[in-house]
């Protein structure tokens, strides 16, 4: 009995938000592969995310909506938190600063899946939630993923699939990239090791630096069909995507997030997802044919 209160103590609860996007299902994934993990998904819809997960011993969830503000006792009991930003939210001193204000008086630990750059990058919400995050007191990992792989099966695929065409303003910029597995995964490692990496940052990123021209051309020679790049004025696909519906916050994020690609140098790659995993990072290639389904059909 000792020994199992024991154990039962030495768990380690984690929060995670978004727990059914796509980085948050990995986070989970991973995190339920780790000895002494106990995982709470923090969801809309309790039961239908019940559905979707795989029934497992140190796996619970808590109704969670980041568009309102958290009662305590969702962070009852809980060591970490795990935070990310749903691409729509964008008004940081609306959604974020009442969550975190809330989820200090229950933990201290936060782990928030931040983007490469965001330090630089006062214009994002990224670097906003970081400033929070520090201004309220928590100990933090800020993990900083470059652009991730799964924009091509997400927020560019309708286009791609119609058009078998990607428009942004991005022109012959740089992105570093890299899979949402891979990030799920590390993520997983870093919270595992919170107390090694206490207040820092560490930027995960794949090993390709490439243009969306380029990728275009991957994509042409990776399904044997043509596929284009178009790039187009900020402005001008900022006001394309408020016709197409998006609200004016997504819009604006998204925008500078492809825009500022192009005023700066390359994007740097980073040795650390190797270092905590002892393998290298998925290649776009690898990706690509991977969800040739997703992406052509």
């Amino acid at each position: 009995m000792n020994h199992q209160l024991k154990t039962i103590n030495a768990m380690q609860r984690v929060l995670v938000t978004g727990a059914t996007g796509n980085i948050g299902r990995e986070v989970v994934h991973f995190l339920l592969q780790k000895e002494g993990m106990e995982v709470i998904s923090a969801v809309r819809n309790v039961e239908k995310a019940r559905s979707e997960f795989p029934v497992h011993p140190s796996l619970s969830f808590r109704k969670f909506d980041f568009q309102k503000t958290p009662s305590e006792a969702v962070f009852d009991g809980v060591d970490v938190l795990f935070l990310l930003r749903p691409p729509q939210l964008a008004d940081v001193d609306k959604y974020f600063v009442p969550l975190l204000r809330t989820a200090k008086k229950k933990l201290s630990k936060v782990v928030f899946l931040s983007v490469q750059g965001a330090e630089k990058s006062k214009t994002i919400p990224h670097h906003k939630i970081e400033h929070a995050i520090r201004e309220l007191g928590f100990e933090y990992i800020f993990v900083r993923p470059s652009y991730f792989m799964q924009n091509l099966t997400t927020t560019l695929a309708k286009e791609i699939r119609e058009e078998r065409r990607i428009t942004l303003p991005s022109g012959k910029g740089k992105f570093n990239w890299i899979d949402v597995k891979d990030i799920g995964e590390a993520t997983a490692s870093l919270i595992c090791r919170f107390d090694e990496y206490r207040n820092k940052a560490i930027e995960i990123t794949g090993e390709e630096n490439l243009s969306f021209g380029e990728v275009t051309d991957l994509m042409s020679q990776v399904y044997g069909q043509p596929f284009r790049f178009r790039s187009v004025n900020p402005i001008r696909f900022f006001f394309m995507k408020r016709r197409e519906g998006m609200p004016s916050d997504f819009a604006f994020v998204m925008t500078m997030l492809h825009f500022i690609p192009r005023l700066v140098d390359a994007p740097k790659i980073s040795p650390a997802f190797e270092q905590l995993l002892g393998k290298r990072p998925s290649s776009l290639k690898t990706f690509l044919e991977r969800e040739r389904k997703v992406i052509v059909g």
